[in-house]
């Protein structure tokens, strides 16, 4: 299976510019790349002073292309309403004529602060519990039949969500790669992102956990990988990996670092 590439950017500072990053994205879709992605946050920590939306970042992304894949990765669901990411979603999915991919996920105080300093929850569990609800909320809306949904953290009493996507969306779900319960999470969508890999190996295993899950009959499952330009990988490739997201480091964040990168092609 051929690896697929894409760009995987944060929103920050030289980045926070929804006009550059449009710009950025037509140029790697120029270049050959097969995916754009960016970072949902709200805040990060200093010295990163500005940071974008990454909802209408990707709209502009969406205008400025035509054939690349689009979405957050991750966006943390928790902190968000699933009722408004839902129209989100089908909003993008239409706009973009159907390349949106939706990356989920937990999300992180770690690094932020963006949940307790904005009265979010930071219980853990507590957030599984609202990520795998809201999944449900959007799974129901994204038929454009009403959503009856009365659960212990969202309640959706009859509404329907039309326009539908142009496409059944596909969900990636992030998870560090030895935690049981994102990998089931992640075998019960499309696609699974492990996050912070120390080794194809280690890779490897979380596969094949994550395919043990999986219903014989599913469709094609993507495994994406988030690595620096310049990685070997092959080693990923062979491990199950079907798309690689170029990394890049927060604190050295240029747009120039971006072009160098963007320029030397997809894998």
């Amino acid at each position: 299976m051929t690896l697929r590439s894409a760009l995987w950017l944060p929103l920050f500072d030289a980045l926070a510019d929804p006009l550059v990053v449009a710009r950025l994205a037509g140029e790697a879709e120029e270049a050959g790349w097969h995916g754009f992605f960016v970072w949902d946050h709200v805040r990060w920590r200093p010295p990163v002073d500005a940071v974008a939306d990454p909802w209408i970042t990707l709209s502009a992304a969406a205008t400025a292309t035509e054939s690349v894949q689009l979405g957050p990765m991750v966006t943390p669901l928790p902190r968000r309403r699933p009722v408004k990411v839902a129209r989100e979603t089908a909003t993008l999915d239409r706009l973009s004529g159907g390349r949106l991919v939706l990356g989920v996920g937990l999300g992180s105080d770690r690094f932020g602060e963006e949940f307790s300093r904005t009265g979010e929850e930071c219980d853990d569990r507590t957030r599984a519990e609202m990520l795998d609800e809201s999944l449900d909320v959007l799974t129901a809306a994204w038929t454009g039949e009403p959503v009856h949904h009365h659960g212990r953290h969202h309640t959706v009493d009859g509404v329907a969500f039309r326009p539908r996507p142009v496409r059944r969306i596909p969900v990636w779900v992030a998870g560090f790669p030895g935690k049981v319960r994102p990998r089931r999470r992640a075998a019960r969508h499309d696609g699974f992102f492990p996050v912070n890999l120390d080794h194809p190996d280690q890779l490897a295993e979380a596969v094949s956990a994550v395919m043990a899950e999986r219903p014989a009959t599913a469709a094609p499952y993507d495994v994406a990988v988030a690595l620096p330009a310049g990685t070997d990988l092959a080693p990923y490739a062979a491990a199950g990996a079907t798309w690689w997201l170029a990394e890049f480091e927060w604190q050295d964040l240029s747009v120039d670092t971006v072009r160098g990168v963007l320029r030397e092609g997809p894998a």
